[in-house]
């Protein structure tokens, strides 16, 4: 089964209310919270992200996706665990070492929220796999991170199979996460690739009927 997470970095401002509603009642899986610092990518979500994030918590019951995009992890974690976030995934390019990485998945499962690891275009998949065994989802970027609405790259497909196939290799249970560029287009060949979790924004956000473009991104 397919899920969807919407992400909410193109929701107009004065709208935000009207189109978390309207994502609720169009079923979608999650709220896709892009934090960003202006640091680890150019663009800063922070506040933003945290506001809606707090806010999207008191209107809702939906599950909170948060993929931070920072330089700082766990001061990130600290602040976000606050909207209590069903997952926290962090960019493995944000951490220095190894040992950081099983740090931060040890810090996240400590405070009872599942973990993601997201890797950018460039790096390499094979990269994650030590870390698998130990998280809950692996998200693959389909496009540079940090900039919205941008075009999905198809040299990516080749990743997600591979990703794919050396889980199943490895008999692991994780979910496949895939970011960027993801439309009624790409989505077929993003989940055929092995993806069961699809973020979209813009898609969705900017279309006249939410319902429509979830139920068809999910079948």
């Amino acid at each position: 089964m397919v899920e969807v997470s919407t992400s909410i970095l193109s929701v107009k401002e004065g709208e935000e209310s009207k189109t978390f509603f309207g994502l609720e009642v169009a079923k979608t899986d999650y709220f896709h919270i892009d934090v960003m610092d202006g640091k680890f990518v150019e663009k800063d979500t922070y506040q933003k992200m945290l506001n809606n994030a707090s806010y999207i918590k008191r209107i809702s019951n939906l599950p909170l996706d948060v993929h931070l995009m920072v330089k700082d992890v766990k001061a990130t974690i600290d602040d976000f665990l606050a909207v209590e976030p069903n997952i926290i995934t962090f960019h493995l390019e944000a951490c220095k070492s190894k040992e950081e990485v099983y740090e931060i998945i040890n810090y996240i499962k400590e405070n009872n929220c599942k973990v993601g690891i997201a890797v950018k275009p460039n790096t390499n998949i094979e990269e994650v796999y030590e870390f698998l065994p130990y998280i809950h989802m692996c998200l693959v970027m389909t496009v540079e991170p940090g900039k919205g609405g941008q075009t999905f790259l198809t040299d990516m497909l080749h990743k997600i199979q591979t990703l794919k196939n050396y889980i199943e290799e490895q008999s692991l249970e994780l979910d496949i996460e895939v970011d960027g560029g993801i439309n009624l287009k790409t989505a077929p060949e993003v989940k055929k690739a092995g993806a069961n979790i699809l973020v979209a924004g813009t898609a969705i956000v900017m279309a006249n009927d939410f319902k429509v473009i979830i139920d068809e991104l999910k079948s």
